[in-house]
């Protein structure tokens, strides 16, 4: 048996020998096993545990036995040095598929060479790579081997990967369901993974039970006895690295010097003390190599091996291998634990360390982001022409989409800037990089720095545009509005630019809470900023955002010259759309969109504030899936950079479409899982939509009173509205489960004050629902009036199912006083849409009507459509528009395997075999008729 053995009783080292002991892992080697190789099991896996748990050598089983097997394995290492390099970790795992990323769809292939500063140079449009198409090009690539042979990725110590290869990663890992490809990850306790904290099964490694411990040294090839034994089992608190160390140390020959004291030093630090007690007596050209190979990375030391400065197959290295330092494998060399790396780097001295890095700078003229790293840890002090080279790395990354190397380039680069004001701009710069990561925590870290360097009211008010940029896509909205507010006020006559940056923020804040003060607040402030011609559109967005309908006319009025002056910035016209979308111009919203979308492919890494508009105007407008695309772009976005305030309110709109299309399962889970992650009382928007998506649930169920209390609680006890802007659109909706549920004093009465509170500031679309919410709740022989009225604007055919509701309510009380003959236009028209629409419910609804109005319902084979879930029939209609797979998988962001699973188990529902029949079927004159 080899003498140097792990903490499960295995050769240490990537490679264990396969007829080593195994001691007291069993269960969890079992666990992993079966994710690997059940289709059933978990598809990705967390294995946690601190230094020297076993972790790797776990994986290292894991990994031969899935060779053995005929697996393709495709692994990444992390490491600290690398953790700062832009998509390094995702290099490692792609770096054996060129040729099937050469294979991929153009965009996503461009991408990926993108980010890995391959390829042509992208066209200036384009400077930042989209996230998500480099995370679906990954997922691409992995669903692509896994139609050829089982994947299994391993990614090691996950902690110290790079933040851009994280995200591409975990948007890869949450749609590995179904796919023959098992994910396998370590990090340490307490480590915080982007995109992989929820949802992903974790598998601890606790310490060895005495028992197990007792094996493990009874395994060693010098088992200690006695007292010894008994100090090592104190110490090593069930740590297998700990207990083999520990172990070898006191049985070495300066056992004293071997085995640490016992005391109060965390365990890695004995750890490392063990290690470093190795390098007494080594030669000095060994510890020398022992540094340099500690000082690089994975993708320095191949450079490094080639030109001379470390060779790995020279005597060197004997001394190391000797200590238990290192293990050599031909040319490839590589330290037996991270924290025999630790040690060797921090014992060396700092001037060492220096020579070190200086060498690996020097040879790595030609990458510049690695050495501009070598050049920053040689630094013993501030240095202006090495804060100069990484701010270029941060262009560089920021470039390539790498928004967390940046910030971290950037924040190095102010701590090595000699003057106190550039320290404070880097500082700034670095705070508006890491905006894009989501982590508030982070980008108030910068910008309290940045403030302590700096009294330039330019840049103290850039640091704090900056921290309320993204502080206004949290869930902290009572004290994000606090502190934007108070910023505000406080610039206001200083810097009234950045003041009124920070209150359009916060009037988006106000917009998520619903909070009546914080308008009053708003308009204060606003009131206190000079007026300039120059920020007229921000000064009408921030009066817009905090409340629509007080000066509506005015507001509209506005929207032609916004849209004028926005056409030239796709980016501003999306602010446009924004605004037209909440003052119920929904026409012109979805053309500012479409136009913003035409000119401007690659869209933002994070959801602008109030994002959700977009895929709420598609729905009004009846695009319905082009709002759920907008959802799932919004969501996955979200998810990775852990904000789940973006994440709940595209759920909220998917549940709502969903709901009128028939999904009650897939919609009540959506909106749930949006009410578990807001606080309802700090997000009333979010809580509202929510409640409309159950409310609209339980009606397609015919569970009127389950729907009435629903959407009750989106307005007060005394019928006020709960929100300003998203409870009025659901008043129609309140009337038809109370008509059906016997409450229909309560709902008149929230009616009436609803209405009343509007006045003359209600749209076109609020009067019509207004209208039709009166004539449902009036005495039947009052109602028509208001019926026709919800009717009789020629504009509110722009929100075809609001209109194909308030006509089948018409048909239905013309059948009812036996005006059989009026009833069938309103009928026929209202289930052409509904149809039209996919809203299966209200489809069965209005064709029940129609037979009761003594129509013939015909029905023709495309309504087979009924059979398919929203998913499938999306699916359907983009593969009738020709996409092929990839192409459908990319814009739903879900794997070709995926997409391909969708069609064949809907083909059958269709009554067709082939793809090609697609467009016939969809185009078929009509998918029922009435006559």
């Amino acid at each position: 048996m080899d003498e140097h053995t792990d903490g499960l009783g295995a050769v240490m080292g990537p490679e264990p020998g396969p007829g080593e002991p195994f001691v007291g892992r069993d269960a969890e080697l079992g666990r992993l096993l079966r994710a690997v190789e059940s289709a059933s099991a978990d598809p990705v896996v967390m294995l946690v545990g601190g230094m020297g748990m076993g972790k790797s050598a776990l994986l290292a089983r894991v990994v031969r036995r899935a060779e053995a097997s005929g697996a393709r394995v495709l692994r990444a290492e992390g490491s600290e040095s690398e953790s700062n390099l832009s998509f390094s970790t995702l290099h490692q795992v792609l770096r054996p598929l060129s040729a099937e990323v050469d294979g991929l769809p153009h965009r996503q292939r461009t991408a990926i060479q993108h980010a890995f500063g391959t390829g042509p140079v992208p066209p200036r449009h384009a400077d930042v790579p989209d996230p998500l198409l480099i995370g679906g090009a990954v997922l691409s690539l992995l669903s692509a081997l896994g139609d050829r042979q089982p994947v299994l990725v391993v990614l090691d110590d996950a902690q110290w990967f790079d933040r851009a290869s994280l995200d591409a990663l975990s948007f890869a890992a949450r749609r590995l369901e179904g796919e023959p490809v098992t994910m396998l990850m370590t990090a340490g306790d307490g480590d915080h993974l982007a995109g992989f904290d929820r949802h992903v099964p974790a598998l601890v490694l606790e310490p060895l039970d005495n028992a197990a411990a007792n094996r493990l040294l009874d395994l060693q090839p010098k088992s200690p006895t006695g007292h010894t034994r008994t100090r090592i089992l104190r110490q090593a608190g069930g740590n297998p690295l700990a207990l083999v160390e520990l172990a070898r140390a006191a049985t070495a020959q300066d056992a004293a010097a071997g085995l640490p004291s016992a005391g109060p030093l965390p365990l890695t630090d004995h750890l490392e003390r063990i290690f470093a007690a190795r390098l007494d007596g080594l030669p000095a050209t060994t510890t020398r190599a022992l540094l340099l190979l500690a000082a690089m990375d994975s993708t320095d030391s191949p450079s490094a091996v080639s030109a001379g400065l470390l060779n790995t197959e020279g005597d060197a290295w004997l001394p190391a291998e000797q200590a238990g330092l290192v293990r050599r494998t031909g040319r490839d060399l590589r330290f037996r634990h991270p924290l025999v790396r630790s040690a060797v780097y921090h014992v060396a001295p700092e001037g060492a360390r220096r020579e070190a890095h200086l060498a690996l700078a020097e040879l790595l003229r030609d990458e510049p982001d690695r050495r501009a790293w070598h050049l920053a840890a040689a630094c013993p002090g501030p240095d202006a022409a090495v804060s100069a080279e990484l701010e270029r790395t941060a262009d560089r990354a920021r470039a390539g989409g790498g928004h967390a190397a940046a910030a971290k380039a950037l924040q190095r680069a102010a701590e090595l800037a000699p003057q106190r004001e550039d320290s404070a701009r880097l500082l700034v710069d670095a705070a508006s990089s890491a905006v894009f990561t989501g982590d508030l925590g982070w980008v108030e870290e910068l910008t309290a720095a940045a403030r302590a360097r700096t009294n330039t009211p330019s840049l103290l008010a850039s640091a704090a545009v900056q921290a309320g940029r993204l502080a206004v896509l949290t869930l902290r909205h009572t004290t994000v509005f606090s502190r934007l507010a108070d910023t505000a006020e406080a610039w206001a006559v200083a810097q009234p630019t950045a003041a009124l940056d920070l209150l359009a923020g916060a009037a988006v804040v106000r917009f998520y809470s619903g909070e009546d003060t914080q308008c009053r607040r708003i308009q204060d402030i606003l009131g206190r900023i000079p007026e300039d011609a120059s920020s007229a559109g921000l000064r009408t967005w921030v009066r817009v955002v905090s409340g629509p309908f007080d000066g509506r006319g005015e507001f509209v009025s506005l929207l032609p010259q916004l849209v004028t002056e926005a056409e030239a910035r796709p980016e501003q016209l999306t602010v446009v759309g924004i605004m037209a979308w909440l003052l119920d111009e929904t026409p012109q919203a979805v053309r500012a969109f479409d136009a913003a979308f035409d000119r401007w492919q690659v869209q933002g890494t994070l959801p602008e504030g109030l994002g959700g508009a977009v895929a709420w105007a598609y729905v009004e407008r009846g695009r319905w899936d082009q709002a759920r695309e907008a959802c799932a772009r919004t969501i996955e976005v979200g998810r990775t950079a852990g904000l789940d305030h973006a994440v709940a309110c595209a759920a909220t709109v998917d549940a709502l479409v969903l709901a009128h299309q028939g999904d009650a399962t897939a919609a009540r889970a959506r909106a749930d899982e949006a009410l578990t992650l807001i606080d309802p009382l700090e997000s009333r928007s979010v809580a509202v939509y929510a409640r409309r998506a159950l409310g609209a649930v339980a009606a397609a169920e015919g569970a009127y009173e389950t729907s009435y209390h629903q959407l009750r609680m989106i307005f007060t006890t005394d019928g006020a509205p709960v929100h300003y802007h998203a409870s009025y659109p659901a008043l129609a909706d309140l009337a038809v489960a109370a008509v059906r549920c016997g409450r229909r004093e309560d709902a008149t009465r929230i009616v009436e004050r609803c209405a009343r509170a509007l006045v003359d500031n209600a749209s076109p679309r609020l009067r019509a629902l207004i209208s039709r919410a009166r004539g449902l709740l009036a005495d039947p022989e009052d109602a028509e009036p208001h019926l026709r009225a919800a009717l009789a604007d020629p504009v509110l055919e722009h929100w075809p199912f609001e209109r194909a509701q308030a006509l089948l309510d018409l048909a239905e009380w013309l059948r009812r006083r036996r005006r059989i003959t009026e009833a069938r236009a309103p009928l026929t028209e209202a289930l052409e849409t509904f149809r039209r629409l996919g809203a299966r419910p209200w489809i069965e609804r209005a064709r029940s009507e129609a037979r009761a109005a003594g129509l013939d319902v015909t029905d023709t084979a495309p309504d087979a459509l009924a059979e398919l879930s929203p998913q499938q029939e999306q699916i359907i209609r983009l593969a009738a528009r020709g996409l092929t797979n990839r192409e459908i998988g990319e814009k739903l962001f879900l794997s070709p395997r995926t997409v391909s699973s969708h069609l064949y188990r809907s083909f059958p529902k269709l009554g067709i075999t082939a793809r090609s029949q697609l467009r016939d079927l969809l185009d078929a004159p009509s998918r029922g008729s009435v006559q």
